[in-house]
């Protein structure tokens, strides 16, 4: 292992060529040891089963990390041809673990390893070509090519860790010990944990566009508190601690568990702590690949409800008040720590970077300014949710990496893992996960007397989705009537005599559309590329309500709720499914409709005429196919040699409806004449962009 370690990349330098082979070594090494992660697989057939019920088999992370970075290339138009469109349709969207009794009902036809393996060669070949072959500006920013070559490589470094939990869920059977690294050997009594005094202290969050290392976008943006003065552990909570709530029924006792906790509880009769194992002679400890007598004195991995029912009960059997530490407190830690960032290490100075073990390890071994583990051994989790700095912005290459966990449900964890390398390792790290997810995660307790306050902005700020939420949901710009109630006015006129059943919206944006045939369908799939948009009708479909903030004029601003009862569309809310995917590369799955809709979808697509040509195999006999477009296909970057019209052929001009229906004419009929209707896109009180769009209605011969 310790010839794949490395650092994450500084993105400054004064040689090119130089920074050229460093990024060409980091990438090399993370490929490596991501795949040497899965060499614990006892045979190929455990690629197909399930380390989590709400998570993918394992063959999806195993191609997904590589598909990553071919999508993100071509969408980057830094390839220009895909390696294999189906791969990089199934192995693209992961399964976000968003509730525990949420079941993933879909069937998937996963490929053969050997083919997977194939893949990735080929893929590895196309990025090394990238990253010697193109050229390297320093010092990269973000709209850079090897801003996207980094993307990737951190990308994969994630899934390194998440990975390994996934492994750690299997049985154990399945695994073979001793093939990724070395784990700890040392353990014993757990050391009498005490709380040590937290001065307070003023901390400043959030990267500037100078920052020397790669980061996500919600690391970026400007936040200042002042923090209280606290208390808190000088260890994280080992299982030694964590025991005696155990043997005092804690997890009996709803009176320490949040609402969301003992309903989580009850739903996983949890008992004990997910890695811990019961046995005849004593409790032992699930690690990725083996089982261990309990290491008592190595820290506890739980998820938030659990650390929060710990703290609840703490709180009343001690008569202080115990909680976990925010994020602005765990900063404080840091700072008192003065703990040198990743790339200043000589040897990472905690559990952490893959740099000592392959598991976690006594909670007293790494002392770090008055404290332990500050960073590394397991991540802590903290009271903090994520959401987004003053100043955020999503990266248009990755644009739903963080904003579909603004929910106030994600909360953050911080400090790192043995496992974590990369930008996970870095102090600027900042990730989030369902408060009922299980990582390599413990914490550690803070005892303060001060009100804990939360920042949770449930107002969407993202200008780009705001606009759509006003668009879709807010009040007729001028005297136009909402473009979605049009549309579906005219499909109902179009099908009131004809038996429809499942419908395919494929252009969901924020889901007006959907909402309006839902009063009407039985069966609605609407689909949208980008989660930062899809995530606002499903809020919709499960709270109820969206709030978001738009422009009203100068630096003034208009605050929206929207709540689904008083729209009139809530009676069809269950009949919807919300999905994320890419209409340009759209899974199989997506078949049998008895109606597709096409909302202004052509020219958002890379190759609108290879879309028409195949979409009639997606409907059912006699199927009907409703196109609303503007022909925009200049401003949308459509290649002049994808249009289906709008150009002049043989002398002659040739319209985009006339070359639809040329591309059409096969395998559909023209149900009428088409009909222009307006649309406009709100940018403030004061102004916005009106369009025609043309709607042409289509049978399946």
């Amino acid at each position: 292992m310790k010839d794949l370690v490395t650092k994450t990349v500084m993105l400054f330098s004064d040689n090119a060529e130089a920074k050229r082979q460093e990024i060409l070594s980091y990438f090399e090494k993370t490929w490596a040891v991501d795949e040497k992660l899965y060499e614990q697989l006892a045979s190929d057939e455990n690629f197909y089963h399930r380390g989590d019920p709400l998570r993918h088999v394992l063959i999806f992370y195993l191609g997904h990390t590589a598909v990553f970075f071919i999508n993100k290339l071509f969408l980057a138009k830094l390839i220009d041809a895909r390696i294999n469109p189906s791969f990089e349709s199934i192995f693209a969207i992961g399964v976000d673990e968003m509730s525990w009794d949420d079941l993933d009902e879909r069937h998937y036809s996963w490929p053969q390893v050997s083919e997977v393996r194939a893949y990735r060669d080929k893929a590895k070949t196309v990025i090394t070509k990238i990253i010697k072959n193109t050229k390297l500006t320093l010092p990269i920013k973000w709209d850079d090519p090897f801003w996207i070559i980094l993307m990737g490589i951190e990308h994969e470094r994630i899934h390194l860790e998440t990975s390994s939990v996934l492994l750690r869920q299997l049985p154990l059977n399945e695994l073979v010990a001793g093939r990724f690294g070395s784990r700890c050997l040392e353990q014993g009594e757990a050391p009498q944990n005490i709380f040590r005094a937290v001065e307070a202290g003023n901390i400043k969050l959030g990267k500037t566009s100078e920052h020397p290392l790669y980061g996500w976008d919600n690391e970026y943006g400007s936040y200042t508190e002042h923090v209280a003065a606290f208390d808190a552990t000088q260890f994280l909570i080992s299982n030694a601690e964590f025991l005696k709530f155990v043997e005092s029924k804690g997890y009996d006792a709803q009176k320490y568990w949040t609402a969301e906790g003992w309903n989580w509880r009850n739903y996983k009769q949890a008992n004990m702590p997910f890695f811990w194992l019961k046995k005849i002679d004593g409790y032992w400890l699930r690690l990725v690949a083996e089982e261990i007598p309990m290491p008592w004195n190595w820290p506890v991995e739980v998820n938030y409800l659990e650390a929060k029912a710990y703290c609840n009960w703490l709180t009343e059997t001690q008569g202080k008040t115990f909680r976990l530490p925010t994020e602005a407190e765990w900063y404080r830690l840091l700072a008192i720590s003065k703990l040198p960032n990743e790339t200043e290490w000589q040897m990472a100075p905690g559990n952490i970077n893959l740099e000592h073990f392959t598991s976690p390890c006594p909670v007293d071994m790494f002392k770090q300014g008055d404290f332990y583990d500050v960073v590394g051994n397991v991540w802590q989790w903290t009271e903090t949710p994520i959401t987004g700095f003053a100043g955020f912005k999503v990266h248009p290459m990755y644009d739903d990496f963080s904003t579909p966990t603004f929910d106030g449900q994600h909360n953050i964890i911080k400090g790192g893992s043995w496992i974590s390398t990369g930008n996970e390792a870095t102090h600027e790290a900042r990730y989030a996960f369902r408060r009922h997810f299980y990582q390599h995660a413990g914490f550690r307790v803070v005892a303060s007397e001060n009100a804990l306050v939360i920042e949770n902005h449930e107002y969407e700020t993202d200008t780009e989705v705001a606009n759509s939420c006003e668009d879709n949901w807010g009040a007729p710009f001028c005297t136009h009537e909402n473009f979605s109630k049009q549309l579906a006015t005219k499909i109902l006129a179009l099908t009131k005599d004809r038996k429809i059943t499942r419908v395919l919206d494929l252009n969901a944006d924020t889901g007006r559309l959907a909402f309006e045939l839902a009063q009407y369908f039985d069966d609605i799939t609407a689909i949208d590329f980008t989660a930062r948009f899809i995530r606002m009708p499903i809020q919709l479909q499960q709270k109820g309500f969206i709030r978001y903030i738009i422009k009203d004029e100068g630096e003034l601003v208009f605050y929206r709720d929207v709540v689904l009862s008083e729209t009139g569309l809530e009676a069809g809310k269950d009949k919807i499914l919300f999905m994320q995917d890419n209409a340009n590369n759209l899974k199989s799955i997506y078949t049998g409709y008895d109606l597709i809709v096409l909302p202004n979808l052509l020219e958002e697509l890379i190759c609108p005429i290879l879309f028409l040509k195949q979409i009639h195999e997606r409907l059912s006999p006699q199927g009907i196919l409703v196109i609303a477009s503007t022909y925009d296909w200049e401003s949308y970057e459509v290649k002049r040699e994808h249009w289906p019209g709008g150009f002049k052929q043989d002398g002659e001009p040739v319209t985009s409806f006339e070359g639809i229906q040329q591309l059409l004419s096969e395998h559909f009929t023209l149900l009428e004449k088409p009909e222009n209707v307006m649309i406009t896109r709100w940018i403030s009180t004061r102004k916005a962009r009106a369009f025609n769009t043309e709607i042409s209605c289509w049978q399946k011969k």
